[in-house]
């Protein structure tokens, strides 16, 4: 769900953003205040409320805040926050699994904590966004994956065919603090918003669930690195950390040097080169070392984009053979992770133990079928889109012989034409885009 910011907000973010952008060495020290004005914190719960999201450690929800008065929650808050008394609590952890095995950890804050970060984020957004570099895609305003898959797409047409497919090694939980911070005082010198990001950097982390238990806590004052994945402010923090990198690689020369360019998201990135790799990927490599991360040596690799191929966020690039001419091109196409991924979600939504009505159920279905074609729409689709329509086809007719106990597999009672026409299972096929070349 996307709101529309307030006028008088939009207003104070245009002024901010013109001032950094006029005059990179300004640094900014009345910004506090800014937080904690009603018109402000009143979005930012507007803003988390849209976004949805469990409770933290404190187990309180979002319905349970307006059923108690918004008002006078946002009150308090304020009042916490002028009198600098406002203190986080500890960040709910979770492990969700990752596309290509393991987990990955979450962390949750409360309700309270993800309003004063989204407040914060608006005050802070357009200054630092003033300063990141153009390769830099993720987390931004009026930037997408999206455009950073076209721009993939663009430079390999260019010619720049050498890649080196990085991977960071669980980026947001070594980001330094003290590197981070310095970073961040190259632009903030006001103390109380500095202080205000160390505490949510430093905020413990619970081994637990929500509902009033904290669980076990690991971090806290201790912790001089990482920003915890799901907090609001840790997607801007991250790329203001990933933009030392950006800018060095431009302000040393290496675009020129290597006949090189970066495509990053947020702690995704490859270069692409005409030539230079090898010399791409040595720089990056002691750079990186330099910055306090780590780069993941088995799964960095250099590929020859012409010859085999390599995946970033989601899609798959390198060479593609053209259906009926049987030329190959260079191209893009959803990857097999990602296939096998939307594979998976249809399963678990169509499980034998589904017992809602039809009609709900195709609803989800559907929305999860426009919602991965609406990301997947660039590059070449069309064999894409005809094994997941095959693998939906499946699905369906499995899941409603089941459900109507009939004989057979079910191509028989749902054909075909039956599951994407009577039952109005949303077809693929009839969305795909013209593809490259």
């Amino acid at each position: 769900m996307s709101l529309q910011t307030p006028e008088k907000i939009r207003t104070l973010q245009r002024k901010l953003y013109v001032k950094a952008k006029a005059e990179p060495g300004y640094r900014f020290y009345l910004l506090y205040d800014k937080v904690w004005r009603s018109d402000i914190l009143a979005f930012a719960f507007a803003l988390v409320k849209a976004n949805g999201g469990s409770a933290g450690v404190d187990g309180v929800t979002i319905g349970q805040i307006e059923a108690e008065g918004v008002e006078s929650f946002l009150s308090a808050l304020g009042e916490a926050l002028r009198n600098k008394a406002y203190r986080p609590a500890p960040v709910r952890r979770v492990l969700i699994p990752k596309p290509g095995g393991g987990e990955r950890p979450l962390g949750i804050p409360t309700v309270r904590d993800r309003v004063v970060q989204t407040a914060a984020k608006l005050v802070l957004e357009p200054i630092f966004e003033a300063d990141l570099e153009p390769e830099a895609y993720g987390y931004r305003p009026r930037r997408s994956a999206a455009d950073a898959i076209g721009a993939v797409q663009s430079l390999l047409s260019a010619g720049y065919t050498e890649v080196v497919d990085a991977d960071l090694s669980q980026y947001f939980d070594t980001i330094p603090h003290a590197q981070l911070m310095t970073s961040a005082a190259r632009r903030i010198v006001d103390r109380d918003m500095l202080r205000l990001i160390k505490l949510w950097l430093r905020a413990p982390v619970a081994e637990g669930g929500a509902g009033g238990g904290t669980g076990r806590l690991t971090g806290g004052q201790a912790s001089r690195k990482g920003t915890p994945q799901g907090g609001v402010i840790s997607p801007l923090l991250a790329n203001l950390y990933m933009n030392r990198l950006l800018k060095h690689w431009r302000g040393s020369g290496r675009p020129q040097a290597f006949q090189a360019r970066i495509v990053s998201y947020a702690d995704d990135f490859v270069i692409l080169s005409r030539g230079h790799a090898a010399e791409a990927l040595d720089w990056t490599r002691r750079v990186i070392d330099r910055m306090g991360l780590t780069l993941n040596e088995q799964k960095t690799r250099l590929v020859d984009a012409r010859r085999e191929r390599f995946d970033f966020l989601g899609y798959s690039f390198g060479p593609h053979r053209h259906r009926r001419t049987g030329k190959v091109y260079l191209g893009a196409s959803p990857s097999k992770k990602s296939l096998a991924r939307i594979r998976r979600k249809v399963h678990d939504l169509l499980v034998p133990g589904e017992l809602g009505a039809w009609p709900d159920v195709r609803r989800r279905l559907n929305a999860l079928l426009r919602g991965w074609a609406a990301y997947f729409d660039q590059g070449t689709t069309t064999q894409a889109y005809r094994a997941i329509d095959g693998h939906v086809c499946e699905r369906v007719q499995s899941f409603l012989t089941r459900r109507h106990k009939l004989p057979g597999r079910g191509h028989r009672h749902f054909p075909w034409r039956v599951v994407f026409g009577e039952l109005g299972v949303h077809r693929l096929r009839s969305t795909a885009p013209a593809a490259f070349p």
